[in-house]
C-alpha cells in the first residue's frame, strides 16, 4: 500500500512511502485494543488510596449507652461503622493495578489502530522537518496547512525534535511523541495520526518483531 508524502505546507512532495500490509492493512482486533488500553490506564493509577478501618480509628472506647434497659441494641464502641466518624467497612487499600499483558497482544493492538486509521483516511505521512526555535505559532501554521485546526492530532516524530515538542505542548488536542514511546492509548485517543517520513520504517521494524 502506497501513501503520498506531504510537506509541512500540506502540499504533495511527489514522493510516496510503501506501507506494509501486515501492519497498516490488517483486520482490526477491537478486543486486544481494549486490553492494551486497559493495561495502559491501569499502569497510570498510583494505587495509594486508603481509608481507615475500625481498628485504625482513634476514638473513646467508653460504652455509649447502657447495655440493658434501653429497649435498643447494645453499642460498645464509637469506632463502629454505624456511627459518623467510625471506621470504614471494606474500604480501599493500597494496591498495584498492573497486570500482565503479552507483548504479542500489545503489538497486535498497535497494528489494529494503525490499520483502522489508514482505512478511515486519518493517517498522514509528513516529510521530515524541524523548527529552528520553539514557537507555538509555527506549529499552528503547520496544522492550518494540513486543515487539521481543531482536530485532535498525534504527531509521531524521530528522536531529537525537542523544538517540535515545545512548540506543540501549549496547543489543546495536539501532541508530539517520539517514535520509541508511542503506545496504543495515544494512537487511539486521537482523530488524525501524523507520521514523520523517517518513522515509518522504524515502526514497521519494531512491529514486525
Amino acid at each position: 500500500m502506497k501513501i503520498k508524502v506531504l510537506n509541512k505546507e500540506g502540499k504533495e512532495t511527489g514522493k510516496s512511502v510503501d506501507l506494509s500490509d501486515e501492519i497498516f492493512a490488517i483486520e482490526p482486533n477491537q478486543h486486544v485494543v481494549w486490553l492494551d488500553v486497559k493495561h495502559y490506564l491501569a499502569n497510570q493509577r498510583q494505587g495509594t488510596h486508603k481509608s481507615k478501618e475500625r481498628a485504625e480509628i482513634s476514638r473513646s472506647t467508653k460504652k455509649l449507652v447502657r447495655q440493658k434497659g434501653s429497649g435498643g441494641a447494645r453499642h460498645g464502641s464509637a469506632k463502629s461503622p454505624t456511627y459518623v466518624g467510625g471506621g470504614t467497612v471494606f474500604g480501599p487499600r493500597p494496591r498495584d493495578y498492573d497486570f500482565k499483558l503479552n507483548k504479542k497482544i500489545k503489538v497486535l493492538a498497535r497494528k489494529s489502530v494503525l490499520s483502522a486509521r489508514v482505512a478511515e483516511n486519518n493517517l498522514m505521512v509528513i516529510e521530515d522537518f524541524s523548527i529552528d526555535s520553539p514557537k507555538t505559532k509555527s506549529y499552528i501554521e503547520f496544522l492550518n496547512a494540513l486543515s487539521l485546526t481543531g482536530k485532535k492530532t498525534l504527531f509521531v516524530v524521530n528522536g531529537g525534535e525537542n523544538n517540535l515538542y515545545l512548540s506543540a505542548r501549549n496547543i489543546p488536542r495536539t501532541k508530539v511523541v517520539d517514535k520509541d514511546s508511542v503506545n496504543t492509548y495515544e494512537l487511539i485517543n486521537t482523530d488524525v495520526i501524523l507520521l514523520a517520513e523517517s518513522t515509518v520504517s522504524h515502526l514497521e521494524s519494531i512491529l514486525n518483531d
